[in-house]
């Protein structure tokens, strides 16, 4: 277990925390609403608010908690752990955490899994301890937004803690206004239980439209309205009752009365002592009729997209979260405009601007007086669409939607047209949360865009299922690049002159511990596109030089190791620095290691240009995967500094069969050979290929009729390299 350790300036901060009057057995009841809410927001079955001591802790609210034989000491504590730093901290999984998995919280009855807490601070900054929300089963579903509400609450908690902190100030000071309180610009008003007005300041009296000198004698009720004198006799008989402000919360709204009998808006701070026994009240008045109007302006801006005018994504979702909860359905469509990168790019932004404001203005058209329609990405829009509960009528609004935006449009002189994407979701039918109902649209979008531009999909239960499978095999994935389950398997490359063993190309495989060797076509598209493919394209680079180096030091000298890139390794660090690294590390002189790139690496990208250039100035070589399948193919043979093609296995084992296909092959190698290039033809299978591919004059073959991809150890067996024969001596032609 890891004990939390002290923070430096501790005895300020266990000061601080003594200011609140807290203690295990003095909780504060005006927590209690926080805790609640926080529990019931995430559905944990334990809340609370935890001050951390100098050895100890203790609840200043709690709600779930049964009581029992629980460790309170401050080693154990997570909340001692989360006051170390500002950021929420999160423990999905405590069990497998360094830091608990050991903690007598998780492995005692408590069974403490997941843990989500932040600090709560003092006015002086110090942390006093901490919101938690608590639960037995792991959680790895808390998100960022989840983290937000979190602090939203522990804001709360703060206030209530604040208001404790000045009562007890109060409660010590001096009991009726010294000068500082009688100059201040907060009106400040102390009366009896009774209401009657004992002082008050000049802000006070000048607020409500009186000399100081009328405050004594007059009441309290004197200074509310008609209608919220029965709300207020209710608050102070609480108070009065209780002997505390604690737990007692003011009306969201509150009226004052001035003289002149004009009401305004105010906000009310309540404190209390007992003074000779007797219960003193002190009420903090501010005036916000002046700041009504802004306050609505800024209440606006928060929840509007400021170009469109419409609503911004914070408000769609909490619009979405009111919506759900009503329980009277609901449908959401995500749009998404095809292509709108590209025009930004090609039209200008003011153009782009335009087009998004124009396409609010459509959507606003089409939209009911109930329904929402906000931008929620740079180039995404959303409606909620409350009340519709059937798919067929939320489709009929996405084509509608569709079909307005596909409209034609003149922007800043320019005649545009752009089209989009939808996706669609149905409350209660695919989801009753918001957040998953949005989700689940999103994952409609996605399958939309997948079959091409102004498509429309309706969520279907199998995308969630599609979803789920790819995050389980991404974290499968990052298990097998940590417990080293990906191996090299290696393919011989034949030189069509004599027959001769010129070199191998690395290809890489899974042995998964349940479902047994994968070829790459099951793991290496999901592997392309995360963050791994730098960490295993670097991995698959050291591997291969180093069998390379071994084979070439034990009979095989002129040895060329073929190794496939992936584009993340030109994005992260310098694969220039970690090729020549790798290459000096296991001795291999540039020639001996030969970088495969496809089209969809190379094409139009400086970046890739320019690492290209730089490795083939050192002397390695480049190969051109795939050759023949793009359409940029040609136009690559001038701009890139290629060695080598490799002739697609498609054009190859239709060749024989195809006259067409035959005569594709025969202009590949003209022209490759034209530009001082190697080729090599992929899926050579059988005799008849490889004469042919001879006879055209192709260089060197790959395929099964030479061998399969395969160990290492197979492939030295095979070939006997290291053996008594020498390099030369292995004529393939024998096949």
């Amino acid at each position: 277990m890891k004990c939390p350790p002290v923070l430096p300036m501790e005895t300020e901060r266990l000061a601080a925390l003594a200011e609140y009057g807290l203690g295990s057995d003095r909780p504060l009841p005006s927590l209690d609403v926080v805790v609640r809410i926080a529990a019931h927001m995430f559905d944990v079955p334990v809340a609370a608010v935890n001050m951390v001591g100098n050895d100890h802790v203790f609840f200043a609210a709690a709600a779930g908690f049964a009581g029992g034989d629980v460790d309170m000491s401050r080693d154990a504590s997570f909340c001692a752990h989360a006051i170390l730093q500002d950021a929420v901290l999160v423990v999905p999984d405590a069990s497998r955490d360094d830091r608990f998995h050991d903690n007598p919280l998780v492995t005692g009855p408590s069974q403490v899994r997941f843990y989500a807490g932040v600090p709560l601070m003092s006015v002086g900054g110090h942390a006093l301890g901490a919101l938690c929300v608590i639960d037995t089963k792991p959680n790895h579903n808390f998100s960022a937004v989840d983290g937000e509400r979190l602090r939203e609450l522990a804001r709360m908690a703060s206030d209530r803690l604040e208001l404790r902190r000045v009562e007890l100030f109060v409660e010590r000071d001096r009991r009726t206004f010294a000068e500082p309180e009688r100059r201040s610009p907060t009106a400040m008003i102390r009366f009896d239980e009774s209401g009657k007005i004992l002082e008050w300041n000049l802000a006070a009296a000048t607020l409500y439209g009186y000399d100081v000198a009328d405050g004594p004698g007059l009441t309290l009720e004197t200074l509310v309205p008609e209608h919220g004198r029965p709300s207020l006799r209710d608050r102070i008989a609480q108070v009065v009752a209780a002997g505390s402000v604690d737990g007692v919360t003011m009306p969201s709204v509150v009226y004052g009365l001035r003289r002149d009998g004009a009401e305004f808006l105010l906000s009310a701070s309540l404190f209390c002592w007992h003074e000779n026994g007797v219960l003193t009240f002190n009420a903090h008045v501010h005036d916000l009729s002046a700041l009504r109007d802004e306050k609505d302006a800024l209440k606006r801006l928060a929840s509007t997209d400021v170009l469109t005018g419409v609503a911004n994504r914070a408000s769609f979702y909490r619009n979405t979260e009111i919506t759900s909860a009503s329980m009277t359905g609901a449908a959401v469509v995500i749009i998404d405009l095809d292509g709108f990168k590209d025009v930004n790019d090609t039209l200008g932004h003011e153009v782009g601007d335009g087009i998004l404001c124009e396409v609010s203005r459509r959507l606003t058209a089409l939209a009911r007086p109930d329904d929402t329609v906000a931008r929620i990405g740079a180039d995404e829009f959303a409606l909620l669409l409350p009340g519709v509960t059937k798919t067929a009528d939320a489709r009929l609004f996405a084509d509608a939607a569709a079909a307005a935006i596909a409209e034609p449009m003149v922007i800043e002189g320019f005649d545009v047209r752009v089209t989009a994407c939808c996706g669609i979701a149905v409350a209660p039918q695919h989801a009753h949360e918001a957040l998953s109902l949005i989700s689940n649209a999103d994952l409609a979008l996605s399958r939309a865009k997948h079959h091409g531009p102004s498509q429309v999909f309706v969520f279907v239960e199998s995308l969630r299922m599609e979803a789920v499978e790819r995050r389980v095999y991404n974290i499968e994935l990052h298990r097998a690049v940590n417990d080293g389950e990906f191996v090299l398997f290696y393919q011989p490359q034949v030189d069509f002159a004599d027959g001769s063993l010129t070199g191998a190309e690395a290809l890489i495989r899974w042995r998964h511990p349940q479902r047994g060797l994968l070829s790459p076509a099951a793991f290496l598209p999901a592997l392309e596109r995360g963050p791994l493919a730098a960490a295993v394209g670097a991995w698959v680079l050291d591997e291969a030089c180093s069998q390379a180096a071994f084979w070439r030091r034990h009979g095989a000298p002129a040895f060329r190791i073929g190794v496939n890139l992936f584009g993340l390794q030109f994005r992260i660090g310098s694969v220039v620095d970690e090729v020549i690294a790798v290459l000096n590390r296991h001795g291999l002189p540039p020639q001996a290691l030969e970088l495969e790139v496809t089209e969809s690496i190379v094409l139009d990208d400086d970046v890739v240009l320019d690492a290209l250039q730089r490795l083939r100035d050192y002397g390695v070589g480049i190969a051109f995967d795939d050759f023949g399948t793009g359409y940029a193919s040609i136009s690559l043979l001038r701009r890139y500094p290629l060695s080598r093609i490799k002739i697609d296995r498609s054009f190859v084992q239709a060749m024989v069969e195809s006259q067409r296909d035959a005569s594709v092959v025969r202009a590949l190698v003209d022209m490759t050979r034209s530009f001082d290039l190697r080729t090599t033809a992929e899926g050579v299978e059988t005799a008849e290929q490889r004469d042919n591919l001879r006879q055209l004059g192709c260089d060197e073959g790959q395929g099964y009729l030479f061998g399969k991809p395969m160990p290492a150890s197979e492939f030295g067996a095979m070939f006997n390299i290291g053996r008594s024969r020498g390099w030369g001596e292995w004529n393939l032609n024998r096949a």
